[in-house]
């Protein structure tokens, strides 16, 4: 069993999750890498604590204390406008100090999300198109997380 703890950006603290929990499910975008048959457990779920990341001192050695092998950055890292400025300094922080590795981005990112962002330039801008392999490679995935799809809650 492998056990992954989430960080989700502040801007979506209200988040429930739910797109991440479905990638889990059905692994796809970064859980694609996880064989179907064997569980995933998320030990935890927080947000960063806002700009420039005030959890970050603590929560990444919180959720290896419950048992995280690995620190998810949720897709919303790169999903919002711009995306997190910090990033390079979270990663730095959690993979040299906390000592676990860092995966950037969850869900497949929603086909409305991938339009937009392109349409914007800020990915490109910002120097994270690194990341979002895993998570733009599936149009379908895309499609299934993008909660504008008539189909979304079906």
């Amino acid at each position: 069993m492998s056990k992954i703890g989430i960080i989700i950006c502040d801007r979506n603290r209200t988040c429930t999750g739910g797109k991440c929990f479905m990638a889990i499910q059905e692994r796809s975008g970064a859980f694609k890498k996880y064989p179907k048959d064997e569980p995933l457990e998320v030990v935890g779920f927080i947000t960063c604590g806002g700009c420039p990341g005030e959890r970050l001192e603590f929560a990444p050695a919180e959720l290896k204390k419950y048992g995280a092998e690995e620190i998810v950055l949720a897709s919303g890292f790169l999903a919002g406008y711009p995306p997190c400025p910090y990033l390079e300094d979270f990663i730095q922080y959690i993979e040299n100090y906390v000592g676990l590795p860092v995966v950037v981005g969850s869900h497949p990112m929603p086909t409305n999300y991938i339009n937009a962002h392109r349409a914007a330039g800020d990915w490109d801008r910002c120097g994270v198109q690194k990341y979002l392999g895993p998570l733009t490679d599936d149009p379908e995935a895309s499609d299934r997380h993008d909660s504008t799809q008539p189909g979304f809650l079906k």
